[in-house]
């Protein structure tokens, strides 16, 4: 199956998001913060990646900023618990923003296991229909 990578500070939404995936099959690795994150991505080929979006030291944000810069086709979830805000007043709507800046999916937390695996099989599925159209040389599309 697909390796992954958890980027996420909470060690319970680490350990839940592993658990569900290892049963599903896939591999996964699992950084603190954006930092161990990126070090862990330099080091590996990951099939996808799920990061937090508030994190001490390095957020979510900056992290998929330089991991888009090293492999732009890399399809990243961004999970957050941060409610997505219906009023313009309330502040920034980070998932939101997220989904701007390259996230390819988007999951508030908690989520149910379920959303989870769906979320995980869409951009899989979306990521292999991608890279098997594209002769070899090119480069896909971001999608």
């Amino acid at each position: 199956m697909a390796k992954i990578l958890i980027i996420d500070d909470d060690t319970a939404v680490q350990a839940t998001i592993r658990l569900l995936l290892e049963r599903a099959g896939h591999n996964v690795v699992a950084a603190a913060d954006g930092q161990a994150g990126l070090a862990i991505f330099d080091g590996g080929d990951f099939d996808l990646l799920l990061l937090d979006i508030f994190m001490p030291g390095m957020d979510g944000l900056e992290t998929m900023r330089r991991i888009h810069q090293q492999q732009p086709l890399v399809p990243i979830i961004v999970i957050s618990g941060r409610p997505i805000a219906s009023d313009p007043g309330a502040g920034p709507d980070f998932l939101t923003m997220a989904t701007n800046l390259g996230a390819v999916r988007v999951l508030q937390k908690p989520f149910k296991p379920a959303a989870l695996l769906a979320a995980v099989a869409a951009c899989l599925d979306a990521a292999d229909r991608s890279s098997s159209s594209v002769p070899a040389g090119n480069i896909a599309p971001n999608p």
